[in-house]
């Protein structure tokens, strides 16, 4: 499988761009906690900032304006609500404290010293990259689990919203120690476009879940560092910093000069004690837009000129017990069209991210025949339906909708009531 894992799909343009809950409960029987998670120093929303319920495995995170939303069960009254981001001191909050209106949450930064954390650069870089590797089968989940995951992939022409796709899916994740593959079923969608604003394009990203499942790079190393491609990368130690209060090393990488093909460049968030990668925020390299053009773009008109302008992914892992598991991961793809005779060009930018909301141990007999499942080349948006169930999530949780995604499901709704009437 080719490692470049983002493809894109259009008709006409034809650009190819390319659940059950672990835990069941009814609407009833959760309680609904909202927040807004802010630097206390200079009052900005901290985005994808992690919100857990405390010991177990519930969890989300939090949108552009850093709003979140968590459903927990009624019964866990008593427990706290950990929220934790990079670089920031990780807080307790007792759900008590909730109430109606949304809670204020202010971070603080963690401030970090070599002699605090007892860290210092490593000698070799590549050598710490390359153990953390060779440790995915006893740092990660060792036994198959079943993740409940909130799915959500947009499309945009300039700052304009033209296209929403969300679902509920459940991860059939394998463990780490082993080859097989991760498997996803599609439990309830729900979309939206707006086609006027595609200039007779209909852009579609294909993979949908799996765009943002297969960025697990512990789970799927030869995507990125493969024993033919970690050789063709520098890595550099930058500095130290704090994530869920341990100590972490940040290694930035970036492909070798004389590389051709368009590799990656970014940072890896290690705890170099535990030999863990807990985060990793990196980009695909573009500098050749032909060369990266040519591993994205399935199909196009032969009027047309499709480059990326922006490729970066990001995925963050969590810890339960001692073992550490896929939680989030991002994708954000910007592409400019071309057309020839036409005065101006079209940016549009697509995004998918996921998180794993609830999951629990199942055994492998407990994994979904292959026509129950989803494949890997299904495109999310023509499997879905409209946004017309008010009720469609149920005790679900979701991430919190910024408010450009507001007002478009709103914008959808109000066409929705007028088409009825």
């Amino acid at each position: 499988m080719n490692r470049h894992v983002a493809l894109l799909y259009a008709f006409f343009l034809a650009v190819l761009l390319s659940p059950v809950n672990a835990q069941i409960l009814s609407a009833s029987d959760v309680k609904e906690l909202r927040g807004i998670v802010i630097d206390a120093t200079t009052q900005e929303p901290l985005v994808l900032a992690t919100v857990t319920l405390q010991n177990y495995n519930l969890s989300t995170v939090t949108n552009s304006e850093g709003l979140f939303v968590l459903k927990v069960p009624v019964a866990q009254k008593e427990e706290f609500i950990q929220v934790s981001f990079l670089g920031y001191k990780t807080q307790h909050i007792p759900i008590y404290q909730f109430g109606n209106d949304p809670l204020r949450i202010d971070m603080q930064e963690a401030a970090t010293t070599l002699n605090e954390v007892n860290l210092v650069a490593p000698r070799n870089p590549e050598f710490l990259v390359r153990e953390v590797l060779s440790k995915k089968d006893e740092n990660y989940l060792d036994r198959f689990a079943k993740m409940t995951a909130f799915y959500r992939e947009t499309i945009r022409k300039r700052r304009k919203n033209i296209a929403l796709s969300e679902a509920v899916v459940t991860l059939f994740k394998s463990p780490y120690n082993q080859n097989r593959k991760d498997a996803v079923q599609l439990y309830k969608a729900r979309k939206s476009t707006d086609y006027s604003r595609l200039d007779t394009l209909t852009l579609k990203l294909q993979g949908g879940p799996f765009n943002a499942l297969y960025q697990d790079l512990m789970k799927y190393q030869d995507y990125l560092f493969s024993e033919d491609y970690i050789g063709d990368y520098t890595f550099q130690y930058e500095r130290d910093t704090r994530i869920d209060d341990r100590p972490i090393t940040v290694i930035a990488f970036r492909q070798k000069p004389e590389i051709a093909e368009p590799l990656y460049q970014g940072r890896l968030y290690i705890d170099s004690n535990l030999k863990v990668l807990v985060s990793a925020v990196y980009s695909l390299n573009i500098t050749n837009p032909e060369l990266a053009s040519a591993l994205l773009v399935k199909r196009k008109p032969a009027k047309a000129r499709v480059f990326p302008k922006a490729v970066t992914y990001r995925v963050d892992y969590r810890e339960k017990d001692g073992k550490w598991y896929y939680g989030y991961s991002n994708a954000i793809l910007e592409f400019k069209v071309d057309w020839d005779r036409r005065l101006f060009n079209s940016v549009f930018s697509l995004t998918c991210e996921m998180a794993v909301t609830d999951w629990a141990f199942i055994s492998e007999d407990q994994i979904p025949r292959t026509k129950d499942l989803i494949k890997s080349s299904v495109i999310l948006s023509d499997e879905a339906d409209g946004f017309s169930d008010p009720d469609f999530w149920g005790a679900y949780n979701i991430i919190e909708p910024d408010k450009s995604i507001e007002s478009a499901i709103r914008k959808i709704q109000r066409q929705l009531r007028q088409a009825q009437e």
